[in-house]
């Protein structure tokens, strides 16, 4: 059936004034991450998206996040889904260098930070409950600092996983543990394990393998997308404490990445990839999220994120569970299309790039115009109007759902929007960096085991 329906797509796409424009390639091959923001991906190849613009896209799942950036760097993938520091980590040669962009932002939200089950019981006598006896959310991660004490009093180092150094939940994890007064330790050019001072020693496990991870006892605790978090609570294993809509309301998550010259050598593909792309993001959320079971359906498969569609859908239905039982509504907690959810905004970039700088990634002070140039470097809204603005001609877009008149900088985040009650400007990056309590500013630099300066 499936191939059916993408012959009749493909003979309509040939038929469709789509195709008046000349496609430099049309063969392509992305990759991704078993993760449920891949959607988009999916859901532009499954409705036949991609193929109303006359491209034929294979998907190829990877094996993490360090593959997935070899093979767009090395020519293997056109393109991927991406972790967001992804392309900035590249373009500022932290890393592999190579200068990568993104003329699409993928999702927000979608993260959450979980703990095995005996360390949730030694955090709860420190959560305040409801009136009907739950835990009181968000949970601020000063409810495991006694627990982490505790652990080092006793010798025993207290780990936590996150998905890839320059990664949205390495960085998320970080500013959770920093807001409950935790010390999750500093990169230095010649330290790259981000354990320099740590209270909670944060190391690499890829998504899927979180959960097995956690039951191994190898780690306590790990910061992932869905449906890793979902998972450990069908197997019983641990308890999500906070998700990241709790820890920042509407902030960024995935980017879809190629190279600064696959973007210069093939503008009409790039536009056609990002027309296919906005049009998934629109159908996942249309009519709130009308569409969202059929999108668990495909998502299930094996070849997308092939975890159970129930736990799947635990999340990417607008509900969100935390232990057994205690499942509550999060209607935002993946956003596709809404907010401007797909527009890369510079200001997300800058934030990217001064929890960067915060815990010493990029080692050295920089100035509020570097990272403005850096952000204008990678991230590329004008390609992403270019695509909305042909989608709307056609009809296949509302002229309303689109920031036409934005300079690249959203509003400032306000405080109660944050969990640690810090505001955020994208305009001001050195001065939010100020406003942090744990972490670098200024010109301080990691030394040795000190910070200095």
């Amino acid at each position: 059936m499936k191939n059916l329906l993408l012959t009749l797509s493909a003979t309509t796409a040939l038929a469709s004034p789509l195709l008046a424009q000349d496609l430099e390639k049309d063969e392509l091959t992305f990759g991704f991450i078993k993760l449920t923001d891949m959607a988009p991906l999916a859901v532009a190849y499954e409705n036949g998206y991609f193929l109303d613009e006359g491209l034929f896209v294979t998907l190829e799942a990877q094996a993490n996040w360090k593959v997935l950036l070899d093979g767009v760097i090395g020519g293997q993938l056109d393109g991927a889904h991406m972790l967001a520091g992804q392309p900035l980590a590249a373009t500022i040669g932290y890393g592999t260098e190579a200068h990568i962009v993104t003329p699409f932002s993928m999702d927000l939200n979608g993260n959450g930070i979980t703990v095995s089950n005996a360390i949730w019981e030694e955090m709860k006598p420190n959560i305040p409950t409801n009136a009907d006896g739950l835990p009181q959310h968000p949970i601020s991660a000063s409810a495991l600092k006694p627990v982490v004490e505790k652990y080092k009093s006793e010798g025993k180092p207290f780990n936590m996983g996150m998905v890839f150094p320059v990664s949205t939940h390495n960085y998320e994890l970080r500013y959770w543990l920093a807001a409950g007064g935790l010390e999750p330790g500093y990169y230095s050019p010649e330290n790259v394990t981000g354990q320099i001072g740590a209270d909670v020693l944060l190391s690499v496990t890829p998504p899927p393998q979180m959960p097995a991870t956690l039951e191994a006892g190898t780690i306590y605790g790990y910061c992932v997308g869905e449906p890793w978090n979902q998972a450990a609570v069908f197997k019983g294993i641990g308890v999500p404490v906070i998700t990241d809509y709790e820890l920042w309301k509407n902030n960024p998550e995935k980017v879809f990445g190629i190279t600064a010259e696959f973007a210069e050598q093939y503008p009409n593909t790039t536009k056609a990839v990002v027309k296919a792309l906005i049009r998934a993001a629109m159908w996942l959320d249309e009519n709130d999220n009308a569409n969202r079971m059929e999108a668990v359906e495909m998502l299930s498969q094996p070849e997308y994120v092939g975890a159970d569609a129930e736990v799947i859908a635990n999340s990417m239905t607008g509900t969100f569970e935390y232990e057994k039982g205690d499942k509550r509504e999060v209607p935002d907690f993946n956003v596709f299309f809404r907010y401007n959810a797909t527009y890369p905004y510079y200001s997300d970039a800058v934030w990217y790039l001064t929890q960067m700088r915060r815990w010493g990634q990029i080692a050295e002070a920089k100035s509020d115009e570097w990272y403005d140039e850096v952000a204008k470097s990678v991230y590329k809204p004008e390609i992403y109007l270019d695509a909305a603005r042909a989608l709307v001609d056609e009809g296949l877009a509302d002229e309303a759902d689109f920031p036409w008149d934005s300079d690249g900088y959203k509003a400032a985040t306000p405080a109660e929007d944050v969990i640690d009650g810090i505001g955020y400007d994208g305009r001001q990056p050195n001065a939010y960096l100020e406003s942090l309590p744990i972490g670098l500013k200024g010109e301080q630099t990691v030394v040795g085991t000190e910070i200095e300066g």
